[in-house]
């Protein structure tokens, strides 16, 4: 049997591109939607009401005012961007500056919120057709989504440390990075993510004909380059002007590809690093992502037997 596989990774809370995501389906033809991981956003925008009846904000790190009519068009950018943001006066504003508790009180309840509409949303839209949509964490994400992010019927489906079968295709998936230095909430050492792979990888019934869903590139290849950060998460320069690059990938999924020699990888978490590459026999993808400016980059895949028949980078 052979499948159509359209992959993501990385939506950071972009209402644009986790649309466009669900539509892909029809739009590509595709039987599986497959979101590796980094579903969730990580800013918290507060739009201030003031006295005068107009609205302040910070719209991507410009202070604007906004008239009340205008409010909802000011809204879906930040949504448009992955930016959660919520409405507080001049006086609510005062009393959560001075207590970060319930400032983070509030992000989580907009992530949970927005999360909890995008797996319904999903369940509508592909409800009644053959398609599944599987839907997993990655590092960036709070394990606060975990109770949302739980199979939703038999159309949205998260296949997070398991095997998973699409149709005659076995998927592993795993979301945990190696550490970072943003310290995020999924991240072990990289020897402890190589025994959570091998775990998995040791319940495949024919890893010839399977598929790695690692959040984490292999390390050492050129779909895991970043840009090197200081201790301030400044970029470090290299030569005029030049930003160093680094591989920032992890050497245990990069191993585990190596020993087993999957079908194909399927990889995020490097934003920058669109591409892919060949380790053995295996396919190793990763599509990169622009979700802050609304553009979903994907990887179509066409199985066939024991092999990918083609494959294509999507941008749009």
């Amino acid at each position: 049997m052979s499948k159509r596989v359209f992959f993501v990774s990385d939506l950071h809370g972009s209402e644009k591109c986790f649309r466009k995501f669900i539509n892909a389906a029809k739009f590509y033809k595709a039987d599986t939607l497959i979101l590796g991981g980094d579903i969730t956003g990580k800013v918290l925008v507060p739009i201030v009401e003031k006295n005068d009846g107009t609205f302040s904000l910070s719209l991507f790190g410009k202070e604007t005012t906004v008239p009340r009519d205008s409010l909802g068009e000011y809204q879906k950018m930040l949504r448009d961007a992955g930016q959660y943001c919520f409405i507080a006066t001049e006086a609510q504003m005062t009393e959560l500056t001075a207590d970060k508790t319930k400032v983070e009180k509030i992000f989580c309840e907009r992530m949970l919120s927005v999360l909890s509409g995008w797996v319904s949303l999903a369940s509508e839209r592909l409800r009644g057709t053959e398609v599944k949509c599987y839907i997993s964490p990655g590092n960036d994400d709070r394990f606060e989504i975990d109770g949302i992010l739980k199979d939703d019927g038999p159309t949205v489906i998260n296949p997070e440390n398991r095997v998973v079968e699409i149709g005659d295709y076995e998927m592993i998936t795993l979301g945990f990075a190696n550490p970072t230095p943003w310290r995020s909430p999924r991240e072990v050492p990289d020897d402890a993510l190589g025994q959570m792979i091998e775990s998995l990888a040791g319940q495949l019934e024919d890893p010839g004909r399977s598929i790695f869903n690692l959040h984490v590139p292999p390390h050492g290849t050129e779909i895991d380059r970043a840009p090197a950060v200081d201790e301030e998460f400044r970029y470090v320069k290299q030569g005029v002007g030049a930003v160093k690059m680094i591989s920032a990938g992890s050497a245990a999924v990069r191993s585990s590809i190596e020993k087993h020699q999957p079908l194909v990888g399927l990889h995020g978490h490097i934003h920058e690093s669109k591409g892919f590459v060949k380790i053995g026999r295996t396919l190793c993808l990763n599509p990169g992502s622009e979700y802050s400016d609304g553009i979903l980059r994907g990887a179509l895949l066409n199985l066939e037997g024991a092999r990918v028949k083609e494959f294509l980078l999507t941008s749009g």
